[in-house]
């Protein structure tokens, strides 16, 4: 038998979940011909390291890293890459200190 009086009267309360991380600077790629440019401002309170990657068209053309760039909070870069001829694809990745 169950008594009533020990059965919560409301489901008990979840805990909050934490809230989602905020980090990464924004980016805005451009590629004309052969030349990468990608614009970025970091709008986050963390340094974000950001590294820009190029693959070219051609199969004897070379595909290019960056160096990873530390961006600060509020703060703004522009990383350059090219290939000799057309480029394939172009995108920026992020990275925490």
């Amino acid at each position: 038998m169950v008594d009533l009086d020990e059965i919560p009267v409301e489901p008990p309360v979840r805990p909050a979940s934490p809230a989602a991380e905020l980090f990464g600077a924004d980016c805005d790629t451009v590629i004309e011909g052969s030349l990468v440019t990608a614009h970025c401002q970091n709008g986050y309170p963390e340094t974000d390291h950001l590294r820009l990657h190029v693959e070219c068209d051609r199969w004897w053309d070379l595909d290019g890293d960056s160096a990873a760039v530390p961006v600060d909070p509020a703060g703004r870069v522009e990383l350059v890459g090219r290939c000799w001829k057309e480029v394939r694809s172009a995108w920026i990745t992020h990275g925490r200190a």
